[in-house]
């Protein structure tokens, strides 16, 4: 059996246990918004889906998605979830030969987009109290030259939860217009963190901004993100594009719905995930060994160090996975950092997260026994 084969049967089975507490992937699961929930009903009571939405999206949540980001001068392009807005951009910039440099945690299925390019990647070392956790610009200097062509930057990062300053995020898209490199400044957490900048503030005619609606606002198996550039920039993407007839028409009125209450969903759900974090930091950190190294993670996930604990990422995973949740090892981020940790998802009603906190002990004394060997993805 392929591996493709087996790990579309691994995420089978997590899928069709209606009991699972997803924990592990970032998705929200909150019951979602009134607003958002009517319009989906919509969607499918007047059959709208019969036809094809507009191959850039439809031209309200184009405008919406720019006015919410607050980039006049800017133009989106709607996708099939956030993921092939990052695959367009690196089929339209990555090239044979050029560089690809981002940082190591991150999100890894843009490097796989760029290496398939053909193009050379190098991931910066973030992961550690010495780097605090983020990127400097010291490091992205010495890290980039004449052969850069693509920067990547997750902000706030996934898995880390690590944001930037004002003043960091200017340096990044100074060295990338030094460079004449392209800035793909992935913000899929940004509704999450307390203060974010978007780099295409100070770079606008070289960056692209790319957002989810997966996260905030919970339509991860709907699929539907954004590519967001100026438009003499999108006249150089738009010929890579691989979706011609468009986004789901169901996706994108729940986004445009959900648009127009995003301030007041925002602060019911982030003060509820913010606890959720809380909690369960204080669960692991009652246990010897455990530490949450970015305790004020301005994303809704929160990284737990096991590697003093005596327990692996993987056995803990399993440990967990015996009691119906779902949390993902680090390894799915980072070979290079990926045994030293779990991440946990905090989007999730407060009984999951109670659920995890109260079976952890028992956990992980059984994780101490289960080999670190587990094939997990």
């Amino acid at each position: 059996m392929s591996d493709a084969e087996i790990r579309n049967r691994y995420f089978d089975r997590l899928f069709t246990n209606p009991q699972l507490k997803w924990l592990g992937q970032n998705t929200n699961h909150f019951p979602m918004h009134p607003a958002v929930r009517q319009a989906l009903h919509d969607a499918i009571d007047d059959e709208s889906f019969h036809a094809y939405a507009p191959p850039l999206g439809l031209e309200a949540l184009r405008e919406a998605i720019v006015t919410d980001l607050e980039a006049p001068g800017q133009a989106a392009v709607v996708t099939d979830g956030a993921v092939s807005a990052l695959a367009l951009a690196c089929r339209a910039f990555c090239t044979p030969g050029s560089g690809f440099v981002t940082t190591d945690p991150g999100w890894k299925w843009p490097l796989q987009f760029a290496a398939k390019a053909g193009a050379v990647v190098t991931e910066i070392p973030i992961y550690g109290p010495e780097h605090g956790y983020k990127l400097s610009i010291e490091a992205l200097t010495a890290a980039t030259d004449a052969t850069t062509r693509v920067i990547y930057l997750v902000d706030p990062n996934n898995p880390l939860g690590t944001t930037y300053t004002a003043d960091e995020i200017r340096a990044f898209a100074d060295r990338a217009r030094a460079l004449g490199a392209i800035l793909i400044h992935d913000c899929t957490y940004r509704d999450f963190a307390d203060a974010h900048t978007l780099a295409a503030s100070f770079y606008p005619e070289g960056t692209v901004t790319i957002v989810s609606f997966s996260k905030w606002l919970g339509l991860a198996g709907l699929r539907l993100g954004a590519l967001v550039a100026t438009p003499a920039l999108l006249e150089t993407i738009l010929p890579h594009s691989q979706s011609p007839l468009g986004a789901s028409v169901i996706a994108q009125r729940a986004a445009l719905a959900g648009l127009k209450v995003k301030t007041e969903w925002m602060a019911q759900i982030g003060a509820q995930q913010r606890a959720n974090q809380k909690l369960i930091a204080e669960a692991f950190l009652r246990l010897p060994g455990f530490t949450v190294p970015v305790p004020n993670s301005q994303a809704n996930f929160l990284v737990v160090e096991c590697v003093d604990a005596g327990v692996t990422p993987e056995a803990l995973v399993s440990a967990l996975g015996e009691h119906g949740i779902m949390v993902r090892q680090g390894a799915y981020h980072t070979p290079r950092f990926g045994h030293r940790f779990v991440k946990i998802s905090t989007t999730v009603p407060a009984a999951w997260a109670q659920a995890l906190c109260d079976v952890l002990p028992q956990a992980v004394e059984r994780a101490r026994s289960l080999p670190a060997t587990a094939a997990l993805y």
